[in-house]
């Protein structure tokens, strides 16, 4: 039996409304506990991450019929070097993110769920050598990662994207919660890029000290967000999702994700 209203948001359903529901696919939402230049909230990661993926889920229901949960955001997230000494920044070492999502991928496939998606908000967050360990032990589940704000080119939609605490960010924020958005404190995002043109052309990678990389934790200029931007933006995001949640609803074998 399904229930007709499909709660999709676990932070906020009860068990009553759940129960007798079936789900098709699973949603997880992980951020993380960090500043966000001087406006955002810490727990933007979270926050975005998950409302982008009720949205996704929302649609996709709308839409096709398809009935996705979305989890609790996790806010363990991995920091860089300069972050941890900001107040209250809080870095989780990788053997600490894979406990979690081990855990949390071990309760749903003991309860009959197959497909997850992982909607990813935190930059510093590297979950995809988890996900290769875990399908060796659960070898018939589709775990799937995906970065949201990545989803669409920034460029598409914004003026001067950044990547921390930006025009994105920023707008995305002003389109959700503008109640938590403290534009009277922003900073300018300014950042100071590698000096090593190897580093700056990627020809080898390595953590940006975030005390020498921003000026305000932030990176990209924030003023010029809009509630506006950020919910077309958004939009087209959850768009996108739903259309994916709508295929991997057809999937039954992993055979099928591949061409003939």
């Amino acid at each position: 039996m399904n229930n007709p209203s499909t709660p999709s948001d676990l932070s906020t359903c009860t068990y009553g409304e759940v129960l007798g529901t079936t789900y098709d696919i699973v949603l997880l939402p992980w951020g993380a506990t960090e500043p966000h230049n001087r406006h955002l909230p810490y727990l933007t990661d979270c926050i975005l991450s998950h409302d982008v993926a009720v949205d996704a889920a929302r649609l996709a229901l709308e839409r096709y019929g398809v009935r996705c949960m979305v989890l609790p955001p996790v806010a363990m997230g991995a920091q860089n070097p300069g972050q941890r000494e900001l107040p209250f920044c809080i870095h989780y070492h990788q053997h600490t993110q894979q406990a979690i999502l081990s855990d949390i991928v071990e309760s749903l496939y003991h309860q009959g769920f197959r497909k997850l998606l992982i909607v990813n908000g935190h930059g510093g967050n590297t979950l995809k050598g988890f996900v290769r360990d875990l399908l060796v032990d659960y070898p018939d589940m589709l775990i799937l990662i995906s970065d949201w704000y990545a989803v669409l080119p920034a460029k598409d939609y914004f003026d001067q994207p950044g990547d921390h605490a930006d025009e994105l960010e920023t707008s995305a924020m002003l389109h959700y919660h503008p109640e938590l958005v403290r534009m009277d404190l922003a900073g300018d995002g300014n950042s100071h890029p590698f000096a090593l043109p190897a580093l700056r052309q990627k020809t080898a990678w390595l953590p940006r000290h975030w005390n020498l990389t921003s000026d305000d934790t932030g990176i990209g200029n924030p003023h010029l967000a809009t509630a506006e931007k950020g919910a077309r933006h958004t939009h087209e995001v959850a768009l996108r999702y739903a259309d994916l949640l709508r295929d991997l609803a057809g999937i039954t074998s992993p055979e099928q994700l591949y061409e003939k």
